[in-house]
C-alpha cells in the first residue's frame, strides 16, 4: 500500500545509484570468495544463509539488544493513540509498538518492511518530550517505515559487513603467518584479503553517505505530515542536548546501532569524522526545518537565529 508520506525522487535516486555501485564491488567481492574457496555452491548458500537470518531477524536481533519489548494500548495510551493517528493521516499500516528501558532519549525503527515494523522509542524519551514533540519523532521514524529505508540499508550493508568480517577473520588467523599454506594459496588470500578491505571501505563511505541523506529525507517527510517542523525541530535539539549530558561509558553500548536512531548516541557534535556520520549534523538539520517551517509559514524553528 502507497503511502501519503512525500515522495522523495533523491532520496530514491540516491538509493539507486548507492546500491548500483554497491552491486560492482560485490559482484568482484563474490567471485573472490569463490575463487578462494573453489566453490560457487559454497559461496551462494552461505552468504545466503547470512543474509536470510539478517533480513529475517533484523528486527528481532535490534529489539533484543536494545531491550526493546512490546507494548499494548493498556499500557501505553497516550504513545499508541499519536502512533494511530499518524498511521491513518500517512495511511500506513500500523507498526509494532515497542518500548526500551533506557535512561538514553532516543527511539529507532526496524523491520524488513511496513507490514512488519517496529518502531521503538526508550523511557527517558518518553519522559522528556512534551506530546507535539513526540509526535515529531514517531512520524520521523514512520517515514522510514513507509520508505523502506530500514530494508535498503540492511540489504546495502549485508556484503559490506561480510567483507569486514573476512578481513577481520585474516588478521587473527594470521593468515601471513602460518607456514602450512603454498605460495599459491598465499597469493589467493592475499587477494581475498585485498578486495575485502576495499570493499569495506567503500561501501562504509556509501552506506554512510546514503544513511545522513535519509535522516533529512525523514526529517522532511515529518514536517510536511504533522505541518509542524518547529516542533520535531525542539525534539532534535532537546534529545541531543540530553545525549550530550550522558556519560560516554553509558553510550558505547547503544553506538552500534546508530545507523537506526533518531539521534546518534554520540554524545557531542562530530568534527571531521561528521563525513563517516550516520546522521547529517544537528545544524544541518535544524536549518532545513527552519527552511520548511518558512515556506509552511510557521513560527521560528529552535534553535535558529532570526
Amino acid at each position: 500500500m502507497q503511502s501519503r508520506f512525500r515522495s522523495d525522487r533523491r532520496l530514491t535516486m540516491r538509493m539507486g545509484l548507492t546500491l548500483f555501485l554497491l552491486g560492482l564491488l560485490y559482484v568482484g567481492f563474490v567471485a573472490a570468495l569463490i575463487v578462494l574457496l573453489k566453490s560457487w555452491l559454497l559461496v551462494v548458500v552461505l552468504i545466503g544463509a547470512m543474509f536470510v537470518a539478517q533480513f529475517w531477524f533484523s528486527d528481532r536481533i535490534a529489539m533484543f539488544a536494545m531491550r526493546g519489548r512490546v507494548v499494548e494500548r493498556a499500557e501505553y495510551p497516550e504513545l499508541h493513540a499519536v502512533v494511530d493517528r499518524l498511521c491513518a493521516i500517512a495511511d500506513m499500516p500500523k507498526p509494532v509498538i515497542a518500548v526500551s528501558e533506557m535512561d538514553m532519549p532516543n527511539a529507532f525503527a526496524t523491520g524488513r518492511n511496513p507490514d512488519h515494523a517496529v518502531v521503538c522509542v526508550t523511557t527517558g524519551l518518553l519522559r522528556r518530550l512534551d506530546p507535539a514533540e513526540l509526535e515529531g519523532v514517531l512520524a520521523h521514524e514512520l517515514s522510514h517505515v513507509a520508505h523502506k529505508d530500514v530494508a535498503v540499508i540492511t540489504v546495502a550493508s549485508f556484503l559490506g559487513v561480510i567483507a569486514g568480517l573476512v578481513v577481520r577473520f585474516a588478521f587473527y588467523s594470521q593468515v601471513f603467518g602460518g607456514g602450512r599454506r603454498d605460495q599459491n594459496t598465499a597469493v589467493v588470500f592475499a587477494a581475498v584479503l585485498g578486495v575485502s578491505a576495499a570493499v569495506y571501505a567503500i561501501s562504509f563511505v556509501l552506506i554512510r553517505a546514503l544513511s545522513r541523506y535519509r535522516e533529512l529525507a525523514a526529517d522532511r517527510a515529518a514536517a510536511h505530515l504533522t505541518g509542524r517542523p518547529s516542533a520535531l525541530a525542539a525534539a532534535l535539539t532537546k534529545v541531543s542536548g540530553e545525549i550530550a549530558r550522558i556519560p560516554t561509558k553509558d553510550l558505547r553500548t547503544a553506538q552500534a546501532f546508530n545507523a537506526f536512531y533518531f539521534t546518534p548516541a554520540t554524545g557531542r557534535e562530530p568534527g571531521i569524522e561528521r563525513f563517516f556520520s550516520t546522521h547529517p549534523s544537528l545544524e544541518q538539520r535544524l536549518e532545513q526545518l527552519g527552511r520548511i517551517s518558512a515556506e509552511l509559514g510557521e513560527a521560528a524553528v529552535p534553535g535558529k537565529a532570526e
